[in-house]
């Protein structure tokens, strides 16, 4: 039912959210990338990873005519990309200024919505990049969204467990209250729609920490107004269901979970169709083409997993760079404590031995390769071909990948910055951070938990040397 095409290993943190096009699929995680794909070779295209958030990416999706990337993070910001270049055509700053959780093109691309911790939402225009409403939708965390096919309604999914249906004008048209026990964590609308006489009806997939995947009928009626009826739930997965995604056709539904499965419902009867069982940790992301059954998973174990639905395929498919990349056996040390004479090694086991004199001339060590930019290669290390100055930061950021991140206790990075703290301090929500980013946090305006998105009432922090003292053995014994 399900053949495995690729795995990617590319993101050094939980990835969080898939999309796909017809010729494109993009990821995103907690490491603050968002990476584009094509789905020829699977390959990352040339302007891959695109780097624009500071804190966490939660989302992203490729609008509908394929020229727009949006990505969304807990630093407030929906970003706008092109689809054909990589370049940020602008950043949208949520009015609230709180983390945002989700964003959805509407689907002719007019515009698009943005969805935030404090529980409100912001609806753009596109192209002009414009605010055209902004309201509070519900009490709590807004953590999913998404346009009925015709686009003229959305639906919002919150931590309290409802979900909320809403005109363009933000004008509410129903309501259940209580969709999900303990809160909503997914839903999406299936691409089909069905008119009968004046009624326009839609189902709508949501998955909620309840374990269970319910799909809903949607009736809005030209006289009558916004109905909404339950047809199936679903109860497959044993743990709180993280992601949900309809077929292009509307026939199957497949949902996440934290029981780290990936289930194919048949959408038309509620019957399991399979099982996937290839992650190894919570399944976060699922998302289908929009013209095959070709589907895109993503985890908490840092990997995206390409599947063909339904037919057989071809086993000789090309491998990627990342399934044939050889492991770094010269140093097993983090990056940020390489020498120069571990810089040059590295060099020469990726072929990069004509550049070993300039980067030692530079005296370039694992801190300083590490903040190389494209830009820093061409007017200060005179490396002229743009090939290979491509070629040298997309090893660089493999490296990163494999050293910096794969193998740390998830309890040593930050949870704002997902980076391996040196300065760990414990804050009034009972977390800890590195001192920078939680004081960056505050001074930016913020005065809620990055976490528990809870008002901070003190901004005292508490060195925690206990952290500290045990991420120093932990650095020692790599």
């Amino acid at each position: 039912m399900a053949t495995l095409l690729r795995t990617l290993r590319d993101h050094s943190d939980d990835v969080n959210s898939c999309s796909l096009s017809e010729e494109i699929l993009a990821t995103c995680s907690g490491d603050k990338t968002v990476r584009v794909y094509s789905l020829a070779d699977f390959e990352e295209v040339s302007f891959s990873p695109l780097r624009g958030h500071g804190y966490a990416v939660h989302w992203c999706t490729v609008s509908r005519c394929a020229r727009y990337l949006a990505s969304c993070s807990t630093d407030a910001l929906t970003i706008l990309w092109s689809l054909s270049t990589g370049q940020i055509l602008a950043q949208l700053q949520h009015p609230g200024r709180s983390p945002v959780r989700m964003c959805c093109f509407s689907p002719d691309s007019s515009c698009i919505i943005s969805a935030a911790s404090d529980g409100t939402v912001a609806l753009w225009d596109l192209p002009s990049y414009t605010l055209l409403r902004f309201g509070t939708v519900c009490e709590g965390t807004v953590v999913t969204c998404s346009f009925s096919p015709c686009g003229q309604m959305f639906v919002t999914g919150s931590t309290l467990g409802d979900l909320r249906f809403w005109s363009l004008t933000m004008k509410p048209l129903c309501a259940e209250s209580q969709a999900h026990d303990l809160g909503v964590s997914c839903c999406q609308f299936s691409p089909q729609t069905h008119i009968d006489c004046q009624v326009m009806t839609f189902r709508l997939a949501s998955g909620g920490q309840d374990s269970h995947l319910k799909i809903w009928m949607i009736s809005q009626h030209a006289t009558a107004g916004c109905s909404i009826k339950l047809l199936y739930t679903l109860s497959a997965q044993s743990l709180p269901v993280l992601s949900c995604a309809f077929s292009f056709d509307g026939h199957i539904i497949v949902s996440g979970s934290v029981d780290k499965t990936v289930v194919i419902y048949d959408a038309n009867e509620g019957v399991v169709l399979h099982c996937i069982t290839q992650h190894e940790r919570y399944v976060t992301a699922c998302a289908f083409s929009p013209t095959e059954l070709l589907l895109a998973t993503g985890s908490m174990d840092k990997t995206v997993s390409i599947w063909k639905i339904g037919d057989a395929l071809p086993t000789d498919l090309p491998k990627t760079a990342s399934q044939v990349k050889k492991s770094l056996g010269h140093s097993r040390m983090l990056v940020t404590d390489w020498s120069e004479e571990d810089v040059a090694a590295w060099l020469q086991e990726e072929g990069f031995d004509a550049l070993i004199h300039t980067f030692k001339a530079h005296n370039i060590d694992g801190p300083e390769l590490i903040t190389l930019t494209k830009e820093i290669l061409a007017t200060e290390l005179n490396v002229e071909s743009l090939g290979l100055r491509s070629k040298i930061i997309r090893k660089i950021e493999e490296l990163k990948s494999a050293l910096t991140g794969s193998d740390i206790p998830d309890e040593f990075l930050c949870p704002i910055t997902r980076e391996l703290m040196r300065d760990p301090v414990m804050a009034a929500d009972g977390y800890s951070y590195e001192r920078a980013a939680i004081e960056s946090w505050i001074t930016t305006g913020n005065h809620s938990s990055p976490m528990t998105n809870l008002p901070l009432h003190s901004t005292v922090f508490t060195p925690n040397r206990t952290l500290k003292m045990a991420i120093g053995r932990w650095k020692a014994s790599q």
